[in-house]
């Protein structure tokens, strides 16, 4: 599982659709409806949040705002409501772990993505967070 804290518009199409159906399984992990996943350390910033299941479903309604700018038809139903705009902290060092880890990733599978992305110089994250000088996250498993 991969929540990414940068912004969706540097994933490319399968990058995307794997972070929406992943997305969607943390939504039914937090809601308590499943076995698996449970303690999984991708949900950690999540849990530690008042409402866990309101915070996955801002963040799911990120990830579908990206799909349908693509013009991508995710399910907008699949997402519950949420309350007010969450401010979730995401460190610089997590952003800059997530760059390359995703930079690894999109040489293979995608060079357009993965020029496109090396020239980025000041990396954007999901509405949701906010940016604060750190080293990686310590729930990330590198």
């Amino acid at each position: 599982m991969r929540l990414w804290s940068l912004h969706p518009k540097y994933l490319d199409s399968k990058g995307l659709v794997a972070l929406w159906r992943e997305a969607l399984l943390a939504k039914h992990v937090l809601e308590g409806n499943t076995k698996g996943y449970r303690n999984h350390p991708q949900l950690i910033r999540f849990k530690a949040l008042k409402d866990p299941v309101s915070g996955i479903n801002q963040y799911l309604s990120e990830v579908h705002a990206e799909a349908a700018l693509r013009g991508y038809h995710f399910d907008r139903d699949k997402i519950g409501p949420y309350r007010n705009r969450l401010a979730m902290t995401v460190t610089s060092g997590q952003l800059q772990y997530e760059q390359m880890h995703l930079l690894r990733k999109l040489k293979i599978r995608d060079s357009d993505y993965y020029n496109r992305f090396m020239a980025v110089q000041l990396i954007e994250h999901f509405a949701i967070f906010r940016t604060i000088q750190g080293a990686v996250e310590p729930w990330e498993r590198s």
